[in-house]
């Protein structure tokens, strides 16, 4: 009778808890399973389900998923908190910060590769930053505020993330350092430039990386980021290689985050060395053909003194 009153008396609002109570131990099944396997499959799957339940999209395996929204709602949170502990547990952070952005371990990456073009044609490919969309899997969108400030949209795994880039050192034709701050994580990075042979540059990328969210450290955990980065890496020396225009790098330099050489200045004292070089190279032209000339007056003496030896001869034996 007790059991007839609570799903009958209470109305839609009691069989509606006992749904959203149903759907919640299904999702925290789900993600706990996952959680305890520690497969790769933990930064996928689990992205999908909690980052859909929280906007209301569409879950893996569930239909309608926009009525979840309303179900779970109240209790995403609660469920998300018991799954980060099993994350951290894995990830070996336990309940303590650390990093820069104080949101977990950091991730190291570094990638070495050999271009087969002369390093300011390397470079000066880098620096376009707009066109990495056009190789790079992992980047929908560039856009360049000024030469320091850029906006970048990527794509990692099922979800887009953002993120805005400050370069703080740039060098042409040697390296450039930069940081980003996102509301996933914070970067600091460095990509140097190295001459091997006049048509060979190696170039040394590394990056470290500090995730801030769920999502982020359990792809951190699996390396995900590390992936990407190393695919998108290879795709621009493919880019980079087959490329059939020399591209307009920017030429400027950067110090602590502020221009200290425009892209026109550094474009201007370039072309006033090569300018000095070719008076240079006149200068040289010129001397070596009056060379021919002085030789050729030393030949004449040459040949008159011999001549008058001859008549001096001539004259003694007569």
């Amino acid at each position: 009778m007790a059991k007839t009153d609570r799903t009958s008396g209470g109305g839609g609002g009691s069989g509606m808890d006992l749904l959203r109570d149903e759907l919640m131990d299904y999702l925290g099944a789900q993600i706990e399973s996952l959680a305890d396997k520690a497969g790769d499959k933990l930064s996928d799957v689990t992205d999908q389900l909690l980052d859909s339940a929280e906007n209301g999209g569409p879950l893996p395996g569930l239909p309608g998923g926009g009525i979840v929204k309303s179900l779970v709602g109240s209790k995403l949170k609660g469920m998300k908190d018991n799954v980060v502990g099993k994350a951290q547990d894995l990830i070996g952070g336990g309940g303590g910060k650390s990093g820069k952005s104080g949101g977990g371990k950091s991730m190291n990456m570094v990638e070495v590769l050999d271009v087969g073009v002369p390093v300011r044609m390397a470079y000066d490919y880098w620096t376009q930053y707009e066109a990495f969309s056009d190789f790079a899997k992992g980047v929908r969108s560039v856009s360049k505020e000024d030469e320091v400030h850029s906006d970048w949209k990527a794509k990692v795994g099922p979800s887009s993330r953002s993120w805005k880039a400050t370069v703080q050192e740039q060098v042409p034709d040697e390296r450039i350092l930069w940081t980003s701050e996102g509301s996933k994580g914070t970067t600091r990075g460095c990509v140097s430039f190295h001459e091997v042979t006049s048509d060979l540059t190696r170039i040394v990328l590394v990056v470290e990386y500090y995730p801030s969210g769920f999502f982020e450290k359990t792809g951190n955990l699996w390396r995900a980021q590390g992936r990407r980065l190393r695919l998108d890496f290879k795709l621009f020396q493919r880019y980079v290689t087959f490329a059939e225009e020399e591209p307009e790098g920017w030429r400027g330099e950067i110090r602590d985050g502020e221009v200290v050489r425009t892209h026109e200045e550094a474009m201007e004292e370039e072309e006033a060395e090569a300018d000095g070089e070719e008076e240079g190279e006149e200068v040289d032209e010129y001397d070596e053909e009056q060379e021919p000339y002085e030789g050729e007056d030393g030949d004449l003496d040459e040949d008159e003194d011999e001549y008058e030896e001859e008549e001096e001869e001539d004259q003694d034996g007569r």
